[in-house]
């Protein structure tokens, strides 16, 4: 056993060996992310550089790096199903129609669910019925519509990053998908995502829903953030988004 972890480490050392665990790392277990656009803010912020946890949601097909080809063509963008997104998880996935492009944003409905939304209040009813809302959510956050229980704005209170920009208006300048879509259920195994900053995210309501197949993993940990002057943001450094949350919620 010795000899063959002295072999395995030694074999670590040389250029072969070095590339074979960072591809490895790559593919299989972390992936580098930059966060480019304010449609998370207030929770993840332009400048965030983090590592995306890749085994999350099962084991996404290995793509090379930059080039976004993949190493088994033949087998799709999933290469082992694994847990599914829960709703209220941050996600990373490729966009459906654009699989090149990788997106974050929180996952609002499962499949299953039935979401709609009017006057930007978000209305969820998941598919577990009148009995899961009853003994899953605030009182305050169920409302009755047509004989049937909806919970609305289920995040806004768990989620402090998530919010509306008071300054965007329904004035006919806007697209209609920022204060309304109507009542859709969730397809098997697709998701509804939707960014923090509602009012500023390209996301579910304008393309639709995500397969799961187009997931890629979860944030895991921030290494680095920098921020448009480029001032080092230090206190977001090596914190995971549970971290994040809690300095929203001022713990």
């Amino acid at each position: 056993m010795r000899d063959k972890l002295s072999k395995l480490y030694h074999f670590s050392t040389t250029w072969t060996g070095a590339l074979i665990i960072v591809l490895f790392t790559i593919f299989f277990i972390a992936q580098s992310f930059v966060i480019p656009s304010g449609s998370m803010i207030k929770t993840l912020l332009i400048g965030d550089y983090l590592f995306v946890k890749k085994f999350s949601y099962g084991i996404p097909t290995p793509h090379i790096p930059w080039l976004e080809i993949p190493l088994i063509p033949s087998v799709g963008l999933k290469l082992v199903d694994g847990d599914k997104p829960k709703r209220g998880d941050i996600v990373v996935f490729r966009k459906p129609g654009q699989e090149k492009v990788h997106f974050v944003k929180r996952c609002v409905a499962v499949e299953g669910d039935m979401i709609m939304q009017e006057n930007k209040d978000l209305y969820l009813r998941p598919v577990e019925g009148d009995k899961y809302i009853k003994d899953t959510y605030p009182k305050n956050r169920i409302v009755e519509i047509n004989d049937v229980l909806w919970v609305k704005n289920p995040y806004q209170e768990k989620f402090k990053g998530v919010w509306h920009d008071e300054s965007v208006k329904d004035d006919g300048t806007q697209p209609p998908q920022l204060f309304r879509f109507q009542q859709i259920r969730i397809s098997e195994k697709h998701y509804f995502m939707m960014g923090d900053n509602r009012d500023h995210s390209n996301d579910s309501r304008f393309w639709g829903t995500v397969p799961y197949a187009n997931i890629e993993g979860t944030p895991w940990l921030i290494y680095f953030s920098i921020d448009e002057n480029l001032t080092v943001r230090w206190n977001r450094m090596f914190k995971t988004t549970e971290d994040l949350e809690n300095m929203l919620r001022g713990k």
